[in-house]
């Protein structure tokens, strides 16, 4: 897939997958563990983690409407601590897809008071992380997450 150029190319972790569910387990092996790296405490990585899982379902679900063979990149980078100087370092992802163009206005999840399955997906993604944006460039949809650490000590990974 070929995207925009005007990324750099300092990213930590790139790959290309398939819009197969199956795959999923694969993205969450490898973020696990780089999250970790980064000095993300145990329960930021499982909200970035859980944030990512979601974003990429919801490419497969919504953007190529359960088609296994559809191409999805996420690309992940580490970010210095915010300019105000709160909080730790931080991780910017970059997930990227081929699928119709959507309208930002139109992405709500359903109301948290309301019991029933599905619909909770963006309030997942949107509470764990600190920043998500959407772009559509040159037919291929954007979604960019950003989530820095709460302390700005960095913390040993055993």
């Amino acid at each position: 897939m070929k995207r925009p150029s005007n990324r750099s190319h300092d990213f930590l972790l790139e790959i290309k997958l398939r819009s197969h569910p199956s795959l999923l387990c694969v993205l969450r092996g490898a973020m696990e563990p780089l999250m970790g790296v980064l000095g993300f405490s145990e329960k930021e990585r499982r909200s970035i983690i859980r944030a990512i899982d979601e974003a990429v379902s919801n490419i497969m679900r919504h953007s190529y409407n359960g088609r296994l063979d559809r191409p999805i990149e996420v690309s992940c980078r580490s970010l210095r601590r915010r300019s105000n100087g709160k909080g730790g370092p931080g991780v910017e992802f970059l997930l990227f897809d081929r699928g119709p163009a959507v309208d930002p206005t139109k992405l709500c999840g359903r109301p948290l008071d309301e019991v029933r399955c599905g619909g909770l997906g963006l309030h997942l993604i949107r509470g764990g992380m600190d920043r998500v944006e959407y772009r559509r460039t040159a037919n291929i949809n954007r979604l960019r997450l950003i989530k820095y650490a709460r302390s700005s000590k960095r913390r040993s990974n055993r």
